[in-house]
C-alpha cells in the first residue's frame, strides 16, 4: 500500500497518478486518509499527555504516604484511577482510528510511474517492441497491423490436442470441471519439458529455485495484495481458511514478509515453478475454448527483492529474459507497455508478453513482468539496513511470468503444426526427445 509519507508529502502527484490509473474519487480518498491520519495523530498525542499526567499522580502517591498525607494520597490515587480508564478510551480511539486508516489504505491502488502511457483499457497499451515488425513505441494495440501469417496454422490447438492425443479436455471435465484439463502422452512431456526449459534458463539466470506451497494464508494474501482486492478470484478452503494461490508470487514473496534484509544481500533473485489456481469468475465465450483461460495451470514464476536505486535496472533485466525465453521458442511475440488504466491495483509499471495464434487469430498473453516499488513491501513489511546510514528502508518488489504455460503450448501446437505433426521447437528436442509430435 501507499506510505503515508507519501501521500502527505506528494499529495497532488499521488492524487495525479491515481486519477492515471481511472482510481474513482481520487482526491477525496487521499482526503479521507489525510483526515483519519490526523484523528489518529491527535489521539497519540492525547494519550501520551495522559500517559505523562498518570506517571507524575501516581509518583506523587509514595510521596504523600510518606508525608502521612492520607486524604491528599487517596484523592491521588482517585486521579490516576480516572486517568488510566481516560488512557484505555484513547487507546481504543487511537486503535479505531489506525485501523480506519489501514482499511482505506488497503482500497487505494499502487500509483503509475511517468512513463506509464495514459489510457482506459487494453487497446490503449503501447507496442513498444516485437520481433515482427520495428517498434517506435508509439502504436497502440487499437492500431497494431503486423500480425504474422503462417500458412499452416489452420487448426486450433484445441482440435490439434484431440488429432494427437496431447490434452483431453473432456477428462478433465469428468474428474474436475471445466478448466481442468488432463495432458497426456506428448502433450504430458510437452509440458514437464516447457517446465525444465523455462527453470534451467532461470539458473543461468542467476535466479535461486524455490518450491513453496501452493496454499497460502490470509496474511500473505495481504502482503502481495491478492486480499482484499481480489478475493473473489482465488479458491478459498474455508475450513482450514487458506487460499490455493493464483500465482507463486504470493508464497515467495511472502518469504521475505516481516524481514530486514542487509543491503549485500539485494539483489535477491528467485525462481518457483508451481500449479495456480483462477477462479475466472465470469468468464465465457471463446476467449475460455481449450487452454485460452483455466481454473488450473502450470507457471514459472521469477521474483526479485531490490534496492530503490537499482530496480529498474532489475525490471529491464527481467524484460530481456522472458524475451530471450520466447526468441528460443521461435514464437511470434510483442511486448506491451500497460497504459494506467489496464494496470493492475499492486503495479507501479507493467508490460505484457504476447504470442500470436494464426490459427485463432488473435495475441495470447503469456507473461506479466511489472515493477511494485514499495506498495508490496509497505504492506509486507519488507525492508533492507542502508549500509551507510544503519536504517531500515521499503524494498522494491518485482515478478513476472517466466512463462505461463498454457499459451505458449498453444501457440507452439497452433504455429508449428504441419503436414507431418507439430514440429518441436529446437531448444525443447533434447527435453521431449522427439523433433516431432505426431
Amino acid at each position: 500500500m501507499l506510505t503515508l509519507k507519501l501521500i502527505t508529502e506528494e499529495r497532488e502527484r499521488v492524487i495525479k497518478g491515481l486519477e492515471k490509473k481511472r482510481f474513482p474519487n481520487a482526491a477525496e480518498a487521499i482526503d479521507q486518509v489525510m483526515a483519519v491520519d490526523k484523528k489518529r495523530r491527535e489521539s497519540q498525542q492525547a494519550l501520551d499527555a495522559n500517559l505523562s499526567e498518570q506517571k507524575k499522580a501516581a509518583a506523587q502517591i509514595g510521596q504523600l504516604m510518606k508525608a502521612g498525607d492520607k486524604a491528599a494520597a487517596e484523592q491521588a490515587k482517585q486521579q490516576v484511577a480516572q486517568l488510566k480508564e481516560k488512557s484505555k478510551d484513547l487507546e481504543n480511539e487511537m486503535a479505531q482510528a489506525q485501523q480506519e486508516l489501514t482499511t482505506l489504505l488497503c482500497q487505494i491502488p499502487n500509483i503509475p510511474y511517468d512513463e506509464v502511457p495514459e489510457g482506459a483499457s487494453a487497446e490503449d497499451n503501447k507496442v513498444v517492441k516485437s520481433n515482427l515488425k520495428e517498434c517506435d513505441g508509439t502504436d497502440t494495440v487499437g492500431n497494431w497491423n503486423a500480425n504474422p501469417v503462417v500458412e499452416t496454422a489452420k487448426l486450433p490447438h484445441w482440435e490439434l490436442a484431440k488429432k494427437y492425443n496431447l490434452i483431453d479436455f473432456d477428462l478433465g471435465v469428468k474428474i474436475s470441471g471445466a478448466g481442468f484439463p488432463v495432458y497426456v502422452g506428448l502433450g504430458a512431456r510437452l509440458q514437464r519439458a516447457l517446465i525444465n526449459f523455462f527453470l534451467d534458463e532461470a539458473r543461468k539466470s542467476g535466479y535461486t529455485e524455490i518450491m513453496p506451497p501452493t496454499v497460502v494464508n490470509q496474511a500473505s494474501g495481504y502482503g502481495t495484495g491478492q486480499l482484499p482486492d481480489k478475493e473473489g478470484q482465488m479458491y478459498h478452503c474455508e475450513v482450514d481458511d487458506l487460499y490455493l494461490i493464483p500465482t507463486a508470487e504470493v508464497p515467495v514473496t511472502n518469504i521475505y514478509r516481516d524481514v530486514i534484509l542487509d543491503e549485500s544481500e539485494l539483489p535477491i533473485k528467485n525462481c518457483a515453478y508451481t500449479q495456480c489456481f483462477r477462479r475466472e469468475a465470469g468468464s465465457y465465450g471463446k476467449d475460455v475454448r481449450g487452454l485460452n483461460r483455466l481454473h488450473e495451470f502450470s507457471k514459472i514464476e521469477i521474483v526479485r527483492i531490490d534496492k530503490p536505486e537499482h530496480s529498474k535496472e532489475s525490471h529491464k533485466e527481467m524484460l530481456e529474459h522472458v524475451e530471450g525465453l520466447l526468441k528460443k521458442l521461435e514464437l511470434p511475440y510483442r511486448i506491451l507497455l500497460l497504459c494506467g488504466g489496464d494496470q493492475s491495483f499492486t503495479s507501479s509499471i507493467c508490460y505484457d508478453f504476447e504470442v500470436y495464434s494464426e490459427a485463432q487469430k488473435r495475441w495470447l498473453e503469456v507473461s506479466s513482468v511489472s515493477n511494485f516499488d514499495t506498495y508490496q513491501a509497505n504492506r509486507l513489511k519488507c525492508r533492507y539496513r542502508n549500509k551507510e546510514t544503519k536504517k531500515t528502508e521499503l524494498c522494491h518488489t518485482l515478478n513476472g511470468s517466466a512463462l505461463a504455460l498454457p499459451r505458449i503450448v498453444a501457440a507452439i501446437l497452433e504455429n508449428n503444426q504441419t503436414e507431418d505433426g507439430i514440429k518441436v521447437p529446437s531448444v525443447l528436442v533434447p527435453y521431449m526427445g522427439v523433433e516431432v509430435i505426431k
